[in-house]
């Protein structure tokens, strides 16, 4: 049964890495004495061992150790074993494809899916839709395929930002590019705004946070959902 903690972002705006969420975290890994995470996004080029010992820090506040997945010589069976996962921010595009060729986006499916605890912000979250299409990341690397984990049956887009109507930057909105995306696609979108998470556990999804979501589907008016809604039922 999947035990999931799909969250929009790590850090809000003055906080510390991971702190909003951490209460959240505590019950959700309670079961894990370790966590194996997985640097692979790399924000901002970060290395794979400063990335982990960031996480290390956040997570030793709820006394709970932590792996990075690079550390091991095996990723499959690192991930086999794990008591619990983590995926953090960065690039997605990156992420992807070093899923793919460390040869693990498949078993790392079959473990959540399994039961294995998971969280994922930011790129982490990306990854859990049907495809990483909705991604607001610079495409720095081609990955082999754009299909992800599709432990949800929809896409996300983290991050998601409301179009402000006093401002006088002339790209594109999120809400315009989810419509593009929609062109030539017909999967929903979750529009998901910082402070926001999904928890997921079997087949039940709930939206979390103080903040609603904002659905987009294709030829339909986007739809906004409040907090502490039940979204098991968008396909």
């Amino acid at each position: 049964m999947k035990k999931m903690i799909i969250a929009s972002t790590s850090t809000l705006h003055g906080g510390n890495y991971l702190e909003y969420l951490l209460p959240t975290l505590e019950i959700h890994f309670k079961d894990c004495d370790e966590l194996l995470f997985i640097p692979y996004a790399r924000p901002g080029g970060i290395s794979h061992e400063d990335y982990t010992a960031t996480v290390r820090v956040a997570f030793a506040k709820i006394n709970k150790v932590v792996k990075g997945l690079h550390e091991f010589e095996n990723p499959v069976n690192a991930i086999e074993n794990a008591q619990g996962i983590f995926i953090g921010g960065g690039n997605t595009f990156l992420l992807v494809t070093q899923l793919y060729q460390n040869q693990v986006m498949e078993r790392l499916k079959q473990v959540i899916e399994n039961g294995t605890p998971y969280l994922g912000s930011s790129a982490g979250s990306n990854i859990a839709g049907l495809s990483m299409q909705t991604t607001n990341d610079m495409p720095i690397i081609y990955p082999p395929s754009f299909k992800t984990l599709g432990l949800l049956p929809f896409n996300l887009n983290p991050h998601y930002l409301d179009a402000d109507l006093q401002s006088k930057h002339m790209g594109e909105t999120r809400e315009t590019r989810i419509k593009e995306f929609h062109a030539f696609n017909e999967i929903p979108v979750l529009g998901l705004r910082e402070g926001s998470w999904l928890e997921v556990i079997g087949f039940e999804i709930m939206l979390k946070g103080n903040l609603s979501a904002r659905l987009f589907r294709k030829n339909e008016m986007p739809l906004e959902l409040d907090a502490e809604s039940d979204l098991s039922w968008i396909e």
